[in-house]
């Protein structure tokens, strides 16, 4: 796990990237955000087929710096969920930017999933997720 003073610098950009720039990670923040995955479980079910132990990795990570917190399940104290705390939901742009600039860039090398809505007002998309996922956490406080 990265402690502050093992950040590669003081750049803005390079410090972002060395929480959420490794392969996984905006991945893990894609699937809490827009698809309200709470649980190990769920999260390692996505199709991009995370191992557990780098899933178990990343999600130490991102708690560590407060972008999610650990919880246990209301109905079930043995299992954990992870919930993006307000860090973890102000990413919601980079994910929408980076969906738009896939959707528009990687077609011609990959078949890109058709996301409804993605022609919409960028501003309007944003918000929508982040309103979603803020009604979502209403049921876990």
């Amino acid at each position: 796990m990265k402690m502050k003073n093992e950040f590669r610098s003081g750049c803005p950009i390079a410090s972002s990237l060395d929480i959420v720039g490794d392969k996984w990670s905006l991945l893990i923040i894609r699937d809490l955000l827009i698809k309200h995955k709470k649980t190990f479980k769920e999260i390692s079910y996505s199709d991009e087929r995370i191992a557990p132990s780098i899933l178990s990795a990343r999600l130490k990570l991102l708690e560590s710096y407060k972008l999610i917190s650990k919880r246990k399940l209301p109905e079930n104290k043995k299992e954990n969920i992870y919930l993006l705390t307000k860090k973890g939901i102000g990413l919601a742009p980079i994910i929408i930017e980076f969906s738009l600039w896939g959707n528009s860039n990687m077609r011609e090398f990959n078949e890109i999933d058709d996301i409804k809505g993605l022609n919409s007002d960028k501003t309007l998309i944003i918000q929508t997720v982040q309103d979603s996922y803020n009604s979502m956490l209403l049921n876990f406080r």
